[in-house]
């Protein structure tokens, strides 16, 4: 798919509305507004499908919801399958004094009915007769377009609506990529892990690895990346401790590459279903890079958020310390909110240095970008991995909380609070999956809810909130943000829900 100039220059005029309607205010807390709620997760298909239930993200972005609780909004949400009318009901009771029938009055739900492995987005492109009946339902000049991430296909279904689009456009995606993460980083001055360019064949790779391993004979693994993943699909690992001592040898270039040739095919991939071919396969496409495999006795993952709005400003949202899974710990699997105390500032100060730089390139909208965190002789050492010029696994728990507390994020202490100024945690995860959980309905989920009262409870701020109810029946997997008033209150309450499910289905 390709967009012409003439579409480029139309595209252009309708980002401008947004700087022209949102000086300063924050668009996403103005009133009377038609909001359109793409959720596509428009990514390479071939890693989508590796992830249990991808078609169930989907119902990630159904924080937005609450946004019915501004009176004037109205809201059309489209998804690739219908969403059980139960799923729909429970968010909308989680609207702070909003009576539910004047907010499901402004909501239009929509879907393709097409379950295959296309973007949504390029689903709904493909329906003429559905995208009239979304131009028909939005009011001119006080409509625009939110999504999970920003492609061509997003831009397009924006040029067919004549609504702008609230992202980055899709010609900036290069720096939301591993390559062009890198490039930020060096830009920034930002301390990042040793590694290579982006190349496009096996042989360059080779030689990248080689360079590497020339430059840092100590290396015991190296990560090798497409250019494009998720959630950690798309890495492989490669243990490289048999061969790097050898490096310290007066050997030729040519024999150095022959040892990394003999070796690179025992790479072990980090996502489902993937082979050292089949990765091969996408790295002309997609591209590769490989960098240094960052060791540590105490190591953690952590992430920031940030937002940049319409008119170039750019804010700090929220820190994350993020949980992840696999052999190697490349799987993203959910996330513990605020990251600690000793790095989260310093989280803050690096993510807002990357924020600028993005905002000089024209970005908007949400980016995040992840760390690791070494601890060194009682000081931490924070090394920049990956930008995400989208949104990603830690949006819409931070959303559900703002929303639901209509609270406050503090740059100066990294801390969240609610209007009575009490600091607020959560710990939330995309991937609650058992065999005996296969099977459960929405509506088996709500009666578990209601039989032990795992409500969020809207006065004390406290309590869980569900997402990927959809995901339940055919693969086991749930999504949940559990809140409260510490750390440890919230993941209490998470591991009290799982202990739950475990024993309501312990017969299954």
């Amino acid at each position: 798919m390709t967009i012409t100039l003439e579409e480029k220059q139309h595209f252009q005029v309708l980002q401008n509305q947004l700087k022209n309607y949102w000086q300063e205010g924050d668009i996403l807390d103005d009133d009377d507004q038609d909001i359109l709620v793409i959720p596509s997760f428009s990514i390479d298909q071939k890693v989508g499908k590796k992830v249990v239930g991808f078609l169930h993200y989907e119902e990630r972005l159904l924080f937005s919801l609450i946004r019915l609780r501004n009176p004037h909004t109205r809201l059309i949400y489209i998804t690739a399958q219908p969403l059980s009318p139960i799923i729909i009901d429970y968010y909308l009771q989680l609207l702070p004094g909003i009576p539910f029938s004047h907010a499901r009055e402004r909501l239009l739900l929509l879907t393709t009915y097409d379950s295959s492995q296309k973007p949504l987005t390029e689903k709904i492109l493909e329906r003429p007769r559905l995208i009239s009946k979304i131009k028909n339902f939005l009011r001119p000049n006080k409509s625009y377009m939110v999504c999970f991430n920003s492609t061509i296909l997003e831009q397009k279904l924006s040029l067919k609506l004549n609504i702008p689009l609230l992202a980055s456009s899709p010609e900036l995606l290069y720096w939301g990529s591993k390559g062009g993460s890198r490039e930020i980083f060096k830009n920034c001055n930002i301390l990042y892990p040793d590694g290579s360019q982006l190349v496009y064949n096996i042989d360059d790779l080779i030689k990248e690895i080689t360079l590497l391993l020339v430059r840092k004979t100590y290396l015991n693994k190296v990560v090798i990346k497409l250019n494009e993943g998720f959630s950690g699909e798309g890495n492989a690992v490669l243990d490289v401790s048999g061969i790097s001592h050898l490096f310290l040898n007066d050997l030729s270039l040519e024999k150095k590459q022959n040892l990394v040739a003999q070796i690179i095919h025992e790479a072990k991939l980090q996502g489902l279903g993937d082979t050292w071919l089949t990765f091969c396969d996408r790295i002309p496409e997609l591209g590769v890079i490989v960098e240094e495999f960052i060791e540590g006795e105490i190591k953690f993952s952590p992430s920031m958020q940030g937002y940049i709005t319409p008119s170039g400003k750019v804010e700090i949202i929220s820190t994350h310390d993020q949980i992840l899974g696999g052999e190697d710990g490349q799987i993203y699997l959910g996330c513990k909110f605020p990251a600690q105390e000793n790095y989260r500032l310093k989280l803050q100060e690096l993510g807002l240095k990357v924020g600028l730089e993005l905002a000089k390139k024209g970005a908007i909208e949400r980016f995040s970008v992840d760390f690791l965190a070494i601890k060194e002789e009682e000081k931490w050492i924070l090394y920049a991995i990956e930008i995400n010029l989208r949104k990603g696994g830690t949006t819409h728990p931070f959303m559900t909380l703002k929303f639901l507390t209509n609270g406050h994020y503090n740059c100066e202490d990294g801390l969240f609070y609610s209007p009575e100024e009490k600091a607020k945690y959560y710990i939330a995860s995309d991937n609650l999956q058992k065999p005996q959980y296969h099977g459960l309905l929405p509506y088996d989920l709500m009666d578990i809810i209601a039989k032990h009262h795992l409500h969020f409870d809207s006065s004390t701020k406290t309590g869980t909130v569900f997402h990927l109810m959809g995901a339940l029946s055919e693969f086991g997997k749930i999504g949940l943000t559990s809140i409260g008033n510490s750390l440890e209150e919230a993941e209490a309450i998470y591991n009290n829900i799982e202990a739950i499910l475990d024993e309501e289905t312990k017969n299954n």
